[in-house]
């Protein structure tokens, strides 16, 4: 039924524009993911309400759901597994995906008493985005918000690195894994943030050696997991845990690399070209929810790579992590 089944954090983005200053003035380390609780997220607004700076806009965000929806838009079938609390926020959160034809499953996603999970996102000047995360009742993600029937006829099983950091969901990607690989469905497994290489190394590795079909990270990702894995060319080491591995670097060439029959096959794929970086908030997500469109359709890679990079540049070229559905179409159209 889905081409396509997702699992990560469901939360909702508050983002702000601010200083370089303004942003030191936070102590969130720049261009990274942090967790926060409840307390610490408010101490954060307080800061930034005290400077006059006001939310520029909420939607709908998440790592593997940015991903969902880009894969939707561009006319795949997806599913999204999360966690989200009974109340408004979570409300907001399910409608925002079904909009976008993402399938979700309230009897599933919604745990009652809890809250929903929230994110500020703060854009620099340059367009880079720093975040601090209170995951919410979406930090308690387990199996039972997961309908293990979705794999039956899937063509892949996306998981997302940020939960590499939540305990709670071990034994539930086990045993979507373990699912996954019985109905002969592909795993990808999007590294999401420096912070998941730098903190959750051990939770990283447990996704990647029950063993994985496709990584998606970015160059600086790839470097770290690459130095702490005694590696000094990326790519190789990745290699050793995925059939594929495709690495983005901001505005300059991705690389896409799997193995052949007489050694590594690498292509790189320029970025499509920005007039103006304004947020790159969701711009990884969006590479490979597009790029996923392009191998569950079947197309080259190197066709995937550059409908990747269209869908990319357009993610960063405006404020927030999602895309119209119309808009998506377009850059679908342009490019294929």
């Amino acid at each position: 039924m889905y081409d396509v089944v997702g699992i990560g954090n469901a939360l909702v983005d508050t983002e702000f524009t601010l200083s370089e200053d303004a942003l030191a003035a936070t102590g969130l380390t720049r261009g990274n993911m942090t967790l926060a609780d409840a307390d610490a997220q408010a101490a954060l607004f307080e800061v930034l309400a005290k400077q006059g700076i006001t939310p520029a806009k909420q939607a709908g965000g998440g790592s593997a759901a940015n991903s969902m929806v880009a894969f939707a838009s561009l006319g795949g079938s997806a599913y999204y597994h999360c966690r989200v609390g009974g109340d408004e926020m979570g409300d907001f959160y399910l409608g925002d995906l079904e909009s976008s034809g993402v399938t979700v499953d309230a009897d599933f996603a919604v745990h009652r008493d809890g809250i929903t999970g929230s994110c500020a996102v703060l854009v620099t000047p340059d367009g880079e985005r720093t975040m601090q995360t209170h995951l919410g009742t979406s930090s308690e993600i387990c199996a039972d918000n997961v309908n293990f029937e979705t794999l039956g006829s899937a063509k892949w099983l996306y998981l997302e690195g940020y939960l590499a950091m939540s305990p709670s969901v071990s034994d539930a990607l086990t045993q979507l894994h373990t699912t996954a690989r019985k109905h002969g469905v592909k795993v990808a497994v999007s590294f999401a943030d420096p912070a998941v290489v730098k903190f959750a190394k051990d939770g990283l590795l447990a996704m990647l050696n029950r063993g994985v079909d496709a990584v998606f990270c970015n160059f600086e990702e790839a470097t770290l997991f690459a130095e702490a894995d005694g590696e000094a060319d990326p790519v190789n080491a990745l290699l050793k845990y995925s059939e594929l591995v495709v690495i983005t670097n901001s505005d300059k060439p991705a690389i896409i690399a799997c193995r052949g029959d007489t050694g590594i096959i690498e292509h790189h794929i320029d970025a499509a070209p920005v007039s103006q970086v304004i947020d790159t908030n969701g711009a990884g997500d969006n590479y490979a929810g597009a790029f996923l469109y392009g191998l569950s359709q079947g197309l080259e890679l190197p066709v995937c790579g550059k409908l990747a990079a269209e869908v990319a540049a357009a993610i960063v070229s405006q404020f927030g992590p999602r895309l119209s559905v119309a808009d998506y179409q377009a850059i679908k159209a342009k490019t294929l």
